[in-house]
């Protein structure tokens, strides 16, 4: 199946992306790194990454574009409601320290990979950090383009390099059950050159 209206897919309960649990890299990670400030969590989806992010001390905010997850992340995680963001990244306003990222860019159209990465530097506030555990190698059934769209390390670094420097890349420890050794953990620090 082709995904093109999340909302449909939420409300079809068609999300093979949502393991009912924070994701393991990202969640790893962050429990041996300090992360300071106000974070960005694009493509939320129903909230776990989120939750487990505040219950660790760490100022963050979900967001998605599709109404159903909100309402999701909002009716499961009533507490953290005005967390969960319902608009559209390529729209958002804001700055933010750090930006966390699991599932956003690889549900993107690859031609979108330019406005997701200038979304990002217009959010992020200079020497903010690009926290991503990168799909690099998505199993596909015959027949299927995605999404879910991997990304070669070569593509990431072509993507982002000129205005972020690598801090940290590195295939991850720990994974969703399937998903070992087909992911890629790259923290990336915007450049204070690159910031608007």
């Amino acid at each position: 199946m082709n995904i093109t209206n999340w909302d449909q897919a939420y409300q079809e309960n068609f999300t093979p992306w949502d393991k009912g649990e924070p994701s393991p890299p990202l969640m790893e990670w962050v429990s041996r790194n300090h992360v300071a400030g106000r974070v960005l969590v694009p493509g939320c989806g129903v909230g776990h990454d989120v939750a487990r992010l505040v219950s660790m001390g760490i100022d963050a905010i979900g967001l998605d574009i599709a109404p159903t997850a909100i309402e999701r992340a909002k009716a499961r995680y009533p507490e953290l409601a005005e967390r969960f963001v319902l608009g559209d990244l390529f729209e958002l306003k804001g700055k933010f320290d750090a930006v966390l990222e699991h599932t956003c860019l690889c549900a993107l159209p690859p031609e979108w990979r330019n406005r997701y990465r200038d979304a990002v530097v217009s959010l992020l506030k200079p020497g903010g950090l690009l926290i991503g555990i990168w799909f690099v190698n998505p199993e596909m059934d015959p027949g299927e383009t995605g999404p879910p769209f991997g990304i070669s390390p070569d593509e990431l670094s072509t993507l982002f390099t000129p205005g972020f420097d690598i801090v940290e890349s590195c295939t991850p420890s720990t994974a969703y059950p399937g998903r070992e050794g087909r992911e890629l953990l790259r923290v990336m620090k915007l450049k204070a050159s690159a910031a608007p």
